[in-house]
């Protein structure tokens, strides 16, 4: 596989961390090994702007990111991160682990996942709750796909 442009280097991230164990386990694939490729890409990634009104009238934006790692078994499963710190690679890491997760518990969801650059400790619960709205309509141009 060649690298992904939008994946950094750094051997510490989690999305490097999911690469690693899908070589680790080609061995142990059989026939399924041709589908490895498959598993190191995520289907769609979208990144989001979302200006948030705070509750002292001033405006703020903030980043977004919502990844749909593979849809073969059915709808993306995955919920939303809220961190200070949270990056597309980890959010892409995390997306690719819930489809690992499905297939191994057999379910019919495929693996996707959200984040959100906030810390959450900073907003006050109707921010928060002005905040994951915001996110729901500006990601809903992805939510609905399924293939």
């Amino acid at each position: 596989m060649s690298a992904l442009s939008y994946v950094s280097t750094d051997n510490n991230s989690a999305c490097a961390t999911f690469l690693a164990q899908v070589e680790r386990v080609l061995p142990y694939l059989g026939d399924l090994a041709l589908w490895a490729d498959t598993l190191r890409h995520p289907k769609r990634a979208l990144i989001v702007d979302i200006p948030l009104e705070m509750d002292d009238g001033t405006i703020r934006h903030f980043e977004g990111f919502r990844v749909q790692h593979n849809l073969s078994r059915g709808p993306g499963k995955g919920g939303v991160r809220f961190h200070a710190d949270v990056t597309l690679e980890e959010v892409m890491a995390l997306s690719a682990w819930m489809t690992v997760k499905s297939a191994a518990l057999n379910l019919p969801f495929g693996g996707a996942k959200g984040g959100i650059r906030v810390d959450p400790r900073e907003l006050s619960e109707k921010e928060l709750e002005r905040l994951t709205r915001r996110y729901t309509s500006e990601i809903g141009s992805i939510t609905h796909e399924t293939s």
